[in-house]
This record gives C-alpha cells, structure tokens and sequence, in this order.
C-alpha cells in the first residue's frame, strides 16, 4: 500500500504548544529553523539541539492561533517540554502538552480526498493550507499531513474513509523514508547532529537566523566541512523491522560504524534510514546488528546534498 493512496492515523507523534508574546522570539534562539520563515501558508521541519549540537527533537513546526506547534515523537515530548520550561522562565511565552487536542492523518495520493473536506492541496514541501480548523502540510511529494482539531477528529475519519482505503503507520513511514526524511526516536536522542540526519538538505536548518542553543557546532560542521557521519538509505532482506539506534556494523572495518534512525517494512523485506561513517559506505560493505548480521543494499536518496545551497537557507 505505500505507493498507493491511502491515509494513516499518525499515532507515534505528540504535539508541544508554544504560545505566548513571545513566543516566536523564544523559539528563534532555541531551534535549528528559522521561525521568521514560518507563516499561515508555511511550515517547516526543525530541531532542537543540546548545546554541544546533538539534537533532543526533530519535528514539524507550524504557527497556531497565538504561538506554534512542534509535532515530535511522543517518546520525547516530556523530556523537551521540560528542558524548554528552563529557558522559557523569563519570556512571555507558555509551554504546554497539547498532544490531545489535535488528532494527525497522514494522507497520500488523496487530494480528491481532502478537497471534498474543504481544503485546496498544498504542493511543495512545508506548504500550507487552512480551512474552518483544519491544516493540511505538503510533507513529500503527493503526501500531506493532515492536523484536525480533537472534537472534529471521528466526522473528519469518517470522510476520509468514504474516499481512502486506511493504511498502517508503518505504510507512512515507508514514504517518509523514501522521501529521506529523518526523525529523532527516543533512542537516539542526543545521538546526532542535524546534519547527520540531512536535516539541512530538506530545509530544517537555517545558516543565517543568527544564534541559537548548538548553533556553533552545527554551523562549523557546515561550513568547514568535517562531517563523516550522514544519513544513508538502504534495503534489507528481511522481516523483522529494525529499531531506532541499532547499530549497523562493517566488516572491513571491524566495528559499529552507524546506527538506524527509522525502518519500516516493504511487505517483502524492509527500508531504513540510518547514520553511517561515508568510508564504510564506500566499501559497500554493511551488516546489520553486528559482523555477521543480515547484509544492507544501498538505495538511492530523491534530493542531492549541495553546502552552497544548505547555507543560503
């Protein structure tokens, strides 16, 4: 079903409110993203770093009636809630859990779909669209994140039903890979830098917003150029679904050199991204789970790394 249409209860993720008079100041030097870039008509993707540029949380992040919201793993949400509060202390602006006012679909190939719920369909990525408390987010191409207010959740369901088959979250997450998006799981929080997962190949990063918390890191790893470490997507002959942070292994090397950031099945074997040293991929020569384990097979990403590019942003 993953190159089909269809749409998915987006269920693995909660939602951080920011929202206050300060809000937008307070998110600028705290995030990877450039919130002047943000509008009714535009979200963007984001992170949040620890101060030596590891990142707590990737997401989504969109403005909202008086603030933003943040879409993350639900793993996560606490822990971030809380490391924000610290630095929120002398801001106007409040920080809340608000997982359980909004209900999320994902929604592929369903633009009829989404047109008979009174919404024009969004194109290119981060692109927006609103109607009577409904947004719908361009996320990859012919795939859209659709956010519903709680109370109107099981008549939207509904609707999308009549018109789409419903999907699993793994046929989602299939897309996502495919479109080489990463995501910080629970397990790898604090694990990467941004750019270890191409958040800045896929405009979740701005060079020129000025400072914010690992910012210094993040910018010398761009502009000097000494990453050895990115995102990679490959195929795997087997069932089983690798987790978030299982370590891939060369035996040309002789050692762990990277881990999965996310995976999902194909029906026949599974995909994965997963943050891997660039001379073990050169060697082509991957195992999953240790020396002996399951061979990897490099697959190809659908957007090209280009600094001169990344840094204009």
């Amino acid at each position: 079903m993953a190159d089909s249409a269809f749409f998915s209860p987006l269920s693995h993720e909660g939602i951080l409110a920011v929202r206050g008079s300060d809000a937008g100041k307070f998110l600028q030097g705290q995030l990877t993203c450039n919130i002047n870039y943000l509008s009714p008509e535009h979200a963007s993707l984001g992170a949040r770093c620890m101060v030596k540029g590891r990142m707590q949380s990737s997401f989504r992040i969109l403005p909202e009636g008086n603030g933003y919201l943040l879409a993350m793993a639900s793993e996560l949400l606490e822990a971030q809630l809380a490391d924000l509060k610290k630095y929120a202390v002398f801001s106007k602006a409040t920080l809340s859990d608000e997982s359980a006012a909004w209900v999320r679909f994902g929604v592929q190939h369903g633009n009829a779909a989404l047109q008979a719920l009174g919404l024009d369909v969004p194109t290119g990525a981060g692109a927006t669209v609103r109607h009577e408390g409904l947004i719908a987010v361009a996320v990859s191409q012919g795939r859209i994140e659709l956010w519903v207010p709680a109370d109107h959740a099981a008549n939207v369901r509904e609707r999308l039903a009549t018109a789409l088959p419903e999907g699993s979250l793994n046929d989602w997450l299939l897309g996502q890979i495919r479109a080489g998006i990463g995501q910080v799981m629970g397990p790898t929080r604090e694990l990467f830098i941004p750019q270890m997962i191409n958040l800045q190949a896929v405009d979740g990063v701005s060079f020129k917003k000025g400072c914010y918390t690992g910012q210094e890191i993040v910018a010398r790893m761009q502009y000097l150029g000494k990453l050895k470490r990115r995102q990679y997507r490959l195929a795997l002959d087997q069932q089983d679904i690798p987790s978030p942070g299982d370590e891939i292994f060369s035996p040309t090397h002789g050692s762990s050199v990277g881990e999965v950031v996310i995976a999902a099945s194909t029906g026949q074997g599974c995909e994965l991204l997963a943050v891997l040293s660039a001379d073990a991929v050169e060697d082509d020569n991957l195992h999953l789970g240790s020396l002996q384990g399951p061979r990897l097979q490099l697959l190809s990403l659908p957007y090209e790394l280009d600094r001169d590019r990344e840094i204009q942003r």
